[in-house]
């Protein structure tokens, strides 16, 4: 996936569908930028998926690079969810957010 797949989830408010780990994950984007080490990143609230649909929802900090078979989806997204601050710390670059 790219940064700009996110960041067009984001800026048009819709859920993002993606692999990750194995698993399929709903997310709210948040944030999407580059770490120190230029590895792309996003913050992003995980509605659901994961470990056989199980884990827990909320923040999610996710490589975009290593995130596969990825679709914005048609769900609104609900953001921002609480705790969401701007200026997101571990990103030294953000290439958007809310």
């Amino acid at each position: 996936m790219s940064v700009q797949t996110a960041c067009e989830a984001l800026r048009s408010g819709h859920a993002l569908e993606l692999q990750y780990d194995g698993y399929s994950r709903l997310v709210e984007v948040h944030s999407v930028g580059f770490t120190a080490d230029d590895d792309p990143i996003m913050r992003a609230w995980q509605i659901s998926g994961g470990v056989n649909d199980e884990e827990a929802t909320g923040w999610k900090l996710l490589r975009v690079d290593e995130a596969g078979a990825f679709l914005v989806t048609n769900q609104k997204s609900l953001a921002p969810r609480p705790g969401y601050l701007a200026g997101d710390k571990e990103m030294k670059v953000i290439s958007c957010q809310l």
